[in-house]
């Protein structure tokens, strides 16, 4: 029960996210999936891509209906996003899980320093 518990937070908290700012699986599913559920990384990766699926649509949805997005960059990076999916998800697939880690730990890093000096 309580991991039943803990996954609904955790699951609300990325979806608030994703609908204000347009994250939620790699900041926040990713990471507490893996240190508070105990979510093997490759497990906790793939679990968040496949709910941010659900999320980002309701997320595009409610944003179309205000007129924020730019359908002709959607369309132009839709593809190019896809092949970077496979490629990534395949890449992710045959690394070491400490390996994994460490690229996730690197990436939040620079992009919270970039964003603390902005």
């Amino acid at each position: 029960m309580v991991i039943l518990a803990l996954t609904a937070l955790i699951s609300l908290i990325a979806g608030i996210a994703s609908g204000l700012l347009g994250i939620g699986g790699g900041l926040i599913l990713v990471p507490l999936f893996h240190y508070i559920l105990k979510m093997n990384m490759h497990i906790a990766v793939g679990t968040s891509l496949a709910i941010i699926v659900p999320t980002a649509l309701v997320g595009t949805f409610r944003h179309a209906s205000g007129s924020f997005v730019d359908w002709r960059i959607f369309i132009f990076s839709v593809v190019f996003a896809i092949i970077g999916g496979f490629v990534g998800a395949s890449v992710s697939m045959n690394l070491d899980v400490t390996v994994l880690k460490k690229i996730f730990a690197v990436f939040l890093f620079f992009v919270a320093i970039k964003m603390f000096f902005q």
